[in-house]
């Protein structure tokens, strides 16, 4: 394991007017610590676990252009943007300018979407998984063209581009790098062998195997699994005892699977004492397994 990135999931806790600084903060002590990803969840009302739509949650874009303008160093993006909530050419642009105000540090993170309440409160429509899933093909291929090139047209069966510009052009040679995130065997796996520049999934048991049939899936597409960055979302709470040891030892295993890059969400008391601790305790023991 190479790479690590911090997810910051909780807007809980300030003012309104506090809170983008109490944010802020937490992205530029990850820099400072040395993580290498700062990025924030593509939701619109908080998630169950962290108190539901009672609770605060920033839109995510709009902190991310903020927080390109506080940070120098790490990569930005969304864990992951719901393919639902934007049209792709739209959404093309709005990556783009993120990749424009942070001088080549936007990543697009991209999938299916899920949280169907939201959809419901907010009017957004919730077709089913399948259909769902035939958008996030043609969303990605859609943001690909948008990301290489100034004139695009597309005809799909979801989304129509007719002599689409954007510029400015991204900074990033070819555009900012594609992440597909799930681990869906059947559809996402092959979408991102097909499509992707990075997955993102979940350290379940059978992630070996899962990254195996990706394995398996570049080869049918003719795409080395090599050039493919393999990403993991992973729960970080070292605010107690051997926590940052135990870990260590956690993270290690994960990167004998083959994940190259871990995204931890930050649990537990002060938020940003923990980024601290691993900065100074975890980072420099796993970068190297």
């Amino acid at each position: 394991m190479t790479r690590f990135g911090v997810q910051l999931p909780n807007f809980s806790g300030f003012d309104p007017a506090d809170l983008f600084d109490h944010v802020a903060g937490l992205a530029t002590a990850a820099e400072e610590a040395g993580f290498d990803s700062v990025w924030v969840m593509d939701h619109f009302f908080q998630l169950p676990p962290l108190g539901g739509p009672d609770q605060p949650m920033l839109e995510a874009y709009t902190l991310l252009g903020a927080l390109a303008a506080r940070t120098r160093r790490v990569q930005l993006g969304t864990l992951v943007t719901g393919v639902t909530y934007r049209s792709p050419g739209v959404l093309a642009k709005i990556v783009t300018t993120l990749d424009v105000i942070s001088r080549g540090r936007a990543i697009l993170g991209i999938g299916g979407a899920w949280y169907d309440v939201e959809h419901q409160a907010l009017g957004i429509d919730y077709p089913s998984d399948r259909v769902r899933l035939d958008m996030l093909e043609e969303a990605v291929q859609v943001c690909r063209a948008m990301f290489t090139g100034d004139d695009v047209s597309f005809s799909g069966n979801h989304y129509r581009l007719d002599h689409a510009r954007n510029l400015p052009r991204p900074v990033q040679a070819g555009g900012p790098k594609i992440m597909i995130g799930g681990g869906g065997e059947k559809r996402t796996l092959r979408l991102v062998a097909r499509y992707g520049d990075a997955c993102n999934m979940y350290p379940t048991p059978d992630l070996a195997d899962r990254l195996d049939l990706l394995r398996g899936y570049c080869a049918e597409e003719g795409r080395d699994y090599a050039a493919i960055e393999k990403t993991c979302i992973f729960p970080f709470d070292v605010g107690t005892g051997d926590a940052p040891d135990r870990l260590v030892e956690e993270l290690r295993r994960l990167a004998g699977t083959g994940v190259q890059t871990v995204i931890g969400i930050i649990f537990g008391a002060d938020p940003q004492r923990q980024v601290e601790v691993i900065g100074d305790k975890v980072i420099p023991a796993v970068a190297d397994a």
